[in-house]
This record gives C-alpha cells, sequence and structure tokens, in this order.
C-alpha cells in the first residue's frame, strides 16, 4: 500500500491537546472523501453509512477494495471533531453532520 512518506500532526477529540502523527496523503484523502457525503445538517449519516458511502471517492492507490478504510475514517472524524469541523447529533445513535467549511 503507496504511502506518500510525509507525516501530519492530527488531533483526537476524545483526548485534548494530544497529537498524532500520520501519512498526509491517507489522512487528506479520506478527510476529502468524508466531508463530501457527510451532509450540512443533523441528524446526518451513522459512522457505517458514512463509511459506505465514501469507500467508492476514496484513491484505489491508497485504500485498495476500501482496505484501512474504517480506521482512517475514524481518525479523521476525530480530528474533524476536535477541529470543530464536523460535528455529533445530539440524540443517539451517533450521527455525524458538517458544521464548519472543512
Amino acid at each position: 500500500m503507496p504511502e506518500s512518506g510525509e507525516r501530519i500532526a492530527i488531533e483526537n477529540v476524545v483526548s485534548p491537546g494530544r497529537t498524532y502523527r500520520v501519512d498526509r496523503a491517507k489522512y487528506e484523502a479520506m478527510r476529502a472523501a468524508l466531508l463530501a457525503v457527510l451532509p450540512a445538517e443533523p441528524p446526518g449519516l451513522t459512522p457505517a453509512e458514512a463509511q459506505r458511502a465514501l469507500v467508492p471517492l476514496l484513491p484505489a492507490d491508497l485504500f485498495p477494495g476500501g482496505a484501512k478504510a474504517g480506521w482512517w475514517m475514524k481518525a479523521a472524524q476525530l480530528d474533524l471533531e476536535a477541529k470543530g469541523v464536523i460535528a455529533r447529533a445530539p440524540k443517539p445513535p451517533v450521527r455525524l453532520y458538517r458544521v464548519a467549511a472543512g
């Protein structure tokens, strides 16, 4: 699986103040796909619905057959939540939606 070699720091809404270094190309591809499928208003999509919708948008060289899409989607989700770009709807089940231009 190709990696760009370049790494970037991402945040995690669950661990404020901590950052994690990940592959830039994979993160940016997942971020773009996630923001493309999430609606701009609540209630939004469940993570499973979002993942099903975004897999076809991912570059095949980075995510062959959608490999590792679940892990990368969760990493992008938590980073974007920490940055205030996406949010969770207030009632269960977890549903995600965009709140700001990404």
